[in-house]
């Protein structure tokens, strides 16, 4: 494949790119049922394909950030592009449930590039907020792809089968690659960091030493794991413990979406005007103010299906507006190692988003108390980490 192109990348191939990762993780949901009787299996090994499917976009995003400082940014995006093409075949002619976890996998190690590339793209060409406000308009699909893939998914499985809905993935990245190769252009100058796996991780250790990664990629992480333990925790509490419907509950989440879609356009809009780290502190501020509203509403006993929506959509506004700073933020702490600090921040960003769901999943019962903690303390420390960073000036 040509790696030598020099053409500026266009946002909407950043945004296309960077939607696949998300939207072949969500599309499988409605299918899931129906793969338990295809495959005759429980829905503990179907759910592997997506536990593991998280596993390994997490854990690739270590390796594919290093990796593009090392060959490029182009040839990491067309490389994985070609892969995630490879696991979404397997999944269509998968024989059995253990050859489509296969195939899931592969898919999340190539939909994984463009996650981590469309970030450390833009932070190639772009100043702090700039960057910023370039990363708010494409992360916009990190909702967005989630509240329409399940709705799709659904639709082309009851139209034709299963498999309708890794054919549209296979389809959506063979159109992403072919304009890739056509249009996206190298935009790492040098100088190439040689990565042996020695030299990766030492990039990792140099970054987890300079207190500006850590200030950012704690702070989105912290700012994260909220909407994540959201989504371990509030389908349960909502359902099983208020009582309400489950056409309700996607009205109800629709709150949380639109309102990270508000902070996002509004990043986009005044990020190069105010500054990322005004953002941030308006983020994190609003994200707190969440987090005691959820706390506030459950302690007195008012804690319903209004307040907990309405307290997540303060946290996702606020979301909206400090991720895509707090991110451009965490990868412009070493110019040098872009691309490792992206793969990095975002693998850290996912393992505690996770970590928090899984806290929360395994701690309800009865009562609504582990989601309000989790979520209110996830807020609370994001903000304190971010105060800390900014009376340090780091």
């Amino acid at each position: 494949m040509n790696t030598k192109r020099r053409n500026p990348p266009r946002l909407l191939n950043l945004i296309v790119l960077s939607a696949i990762g998300p939207m072949a993780l969500n599309i499988f949901f409605p299918s899931m049922p129906g793969m338990m009787v295809v495959f005759d299996t429980d829905y503990g090994t179907v759910q592997l394909a997506l536990t593991l499917y998280l596993t390994a976009l997490a854990t690739a995003q270590l390796f594919v950030g290093p990796i593009s400082d090392r060959v490029g940014r182009r040839p990491v995006v067309l490389w994985g592009m070609v892969v995630c093409m490879a696991g979404s075949l397997v999944c269509i002619f998968a024989p059995t449930i253990e050859v489509l976890i296969g195939g899931r996998i592969l898919q999340a190690l190539g939909a994984c590039t463009g996650l981590v590339m469309g970030r450390t793209i833009i932070r190639d060409m772009h100043g702090l907020d700039k960057a910023a406000s370039m990363i708010g308009y494409v992360t916009m699909v990190m909702v967005v792809a989630p509240m329409v893939s399940p709705t799709v998914g659904a639709l082309l499985e009851q139209a034709f089968d299963w498999r309708a809905g890794f054919i549209l993935v296979l389809l959506l990245t063979a159109g992403v690659l072919m304009v890739s190769f056509r249009i996206l252009g190298e935009t790492h100058h040098g100088p190439y960091e040689a990565t042996g796996i020695s030299r990766m991780f030492g990039a990792f250790v140099t970054l987890l030493k300079q207190p500006r990664f850590n200030r950012h990629a704690l702070q989105i992480s912290l700012s994260s794991a909220a909407f994540f333990a959201f989504l371990g925790g509030a389908p349960y509490v909502s359902i099983q413990l208020m009582g309400i419907s489950g056409i309700e509950y996607g009205i109800y989440f629709m709150v949380a979406g639109v309102s990270y879609m508000a902070g996002n356009f509004v990043t986009g809009r005044m990020s190069e005007r105010w500054g990322a780290d005004r953002l941030i502190t308006l983020g994190t501020s609003m994200g707190l103010m969440g987090g005691i509203a959820l706390a506030l509403a459950y302690v007195s006993g008012h804690f319903t299906p209004f307040a907990l929506f309405g307290g997540m959509g303060m946290i996702a506004l606020g979301n909206g507006l400090c991720l895509p700073s707090g991110t451009a933020g965490a990868i412009s702490a070493d110019k040098d190692r872009i691309g490792a600090a992206a793969g990095l921040a975002g693998f850290l960003q996912m393992a505690i988003g996770a970590l928090s769901s899984y806290v929360v999943g395994i701690s309800l019962s009865d009562t609504a108390l582990p989601l309000v903690i989790v979520m209110s303390s996830s807020t609370a420390l994001a903000f304190v980490i971010n105060l800390i960073g900014r009376r340090a000036r780091i």
